[in-house]
């Protein structure tokens, strides 16, 4: 990997996990001896990053890490629920449609009882985002919903303080992923519709209920999901 390119991944996981959280200042001398790298590939790291909108500069030589308000989350869920909606009707009239009968089942047997367990929960969520994107077969969609994703990693980690949340997202992927076996269009993108109106309210809610939580770092090794 290129130091530029392991530059950009470190900082990336950081900012997206909340070990960096908005507001943290990316100075290139403190940064570079950190990562381990020269200023060059850390300049190509930190465009990487403004150009995802995740680092803004406040001078030449100093970046921040850009904040999240909630008026952020609901654009990005506006965004977010017409890609998708586009994509499940997509994916239950390809080809692919009835294959999703298996994540419809793998779904039905999730267990979230303990941090293991949800975790691999989460890893079935984005095994069942690349089906979809594979069913969808229309690169411009993925393409955006693949930039929608990269600043979605920053608002899902507080859904994982609403366990009940969490088992009700189950049912919902559920439905979805069955709809699509089905090849039922409508009644996939009304599916979705539902889950992101319901994820959304939940992201919210946590933010003025407890809205230290956007500014908690939160373990690297975690990246969890509505």
């Amino acid at each position: 990997m290129r130091a530029s390119d392991r530059a950009y991944t470190t900082l990336l996981d950081e900012i997206q996990t909340g070990v960096l959280a908005p507001g943290t200042v990316l100075g290139e001398v403190e940064q570079s001896a950190r990562l381990g790298v020269s200023r060059t590939p850390l300049r190509a790291a930190l465009a990487r990053l403004a150009s995802d909108g995740l680092v803004a500069q406040s001078s030449p030589r100093v970046t921040v890490v850009t904040d999240v308000q909630s008026d952020d989350i609901r654009s990005l869920f506006t965004v977010r629920r017409a890609l998708e909606e586009t994509a499940a009707r997509l994916a239950a009239a390809s080809p692919a449609a009835p294959t999703f009968a298996r994540m419809a089942d793998a779904f039905a047997a999730a267990d979230l009882d303990g941090d293991a367990a949800r975790d691999a929960y989460y890893a079935l969520i984005a095994d069942f985002d690349d089906e979809l994107d594979a069913a969808a077969a229309n690169d411009y969609l993925v393409g955006a919903l693949q930039n929608i994703r990269t600043h979605l990693v920053r608002v899902r980690r507080l859904a994982r303080y609403r366990p009940e949340r969490l088992a009700a997202s189950v049912a919902e992927h559920r439905l979805i992923a069955s709809a699509i076996a089905a090849g039922d269009g409508e009644l996939a993108a009304h599916a979705v519709h539902v889950h992101l109106h319901n994820a959304l309210t939940s992201i919210l809610d946590s933010l003025e209920t407890t809205p230290e939580l956007a500014l908690t770092p939160q373990p690297a090794a975690r990246k969890r999901r509505p």
